[in-house]
């Protein structure tokens, strides 16, 4: 059953939507993958506050212009399944790269990073960067870590100052026993 213009046009807006609130877009091929595994990849995917979906190739390359992104013409041809990333792209990048390597007719063929493509050497790199606690925590060491070399170069003279007057005191104290 073909479908209308109306439903076309609400199928636009509906994949326009989801371009608009991802910060990354991973598409993959499913030729002959069952159901169940791809019920179990959504499932998987919403643990990382993402979405998979799929797709209708010519009204998605119309949310694509509609979203103001490049519509990779080479990716959108075949049976069609997207991801869309939410909050962190790396763990969903990372989860549809394993499900991959696990399963044999699925393969990751590219996707949008922000508003740039890339290619499934793109998403294997992006799969293999850090989770983000991690990331923060590295960046908040950097951070700190100047921080507290000036503390500590600030506190160096004090310091000295605090041991001399202990050590003169000591020996003031050892002058008035001996005596």
């Amino acid at each position: 059953m073909p479908l209308t213009k109306e439903r076309k046009a609400e199928l636009v807006s509906e994949y326009a939507e989801w371009l608009r609130q991802s910060s990354a877009v991973i598409m993959a091929e499913f030729p002959g993958v069952a159901a169940k595994d791809l019920y179990a990849l959504r499932v998987k995917l919403r643990e990382t506050h993402s979405q998979l979906h799929v797709v209708k190739l010519t009204l998605f390359a119309r949310a694509l212009a509609e979203a103001g992104l490049p519509v990779p013409e080479d990716l959108l041809a075949g049976s069609l399944i997207i991801a869309f990333a939410h909050d962190e792209p790396p763990a969903v990048a990372k989860t549809v790269m394993d499900f991959a390597n696990t399963l044999e007719p699925f393969r990751v063929k590219g996707g949008l990073l922000g508003d740039r493509l890339i290619d499934a050497a793109g998403v294997k790199m992006l799969a293999e960067l850090p989770p983000k606690p991690i990331v923060l925590a590295a960046l908040l060491g950097t951070l700190q870590s100047p921080l507290s070399q000036i503390v500590n170069v600030l506190n160096a003279p004090l310091r000295e100052l605090v041991q001399v007057l202990k050590a003169r005191s000591e020996q003031g104290q050892a002058e008035t026993a001996a005596a």
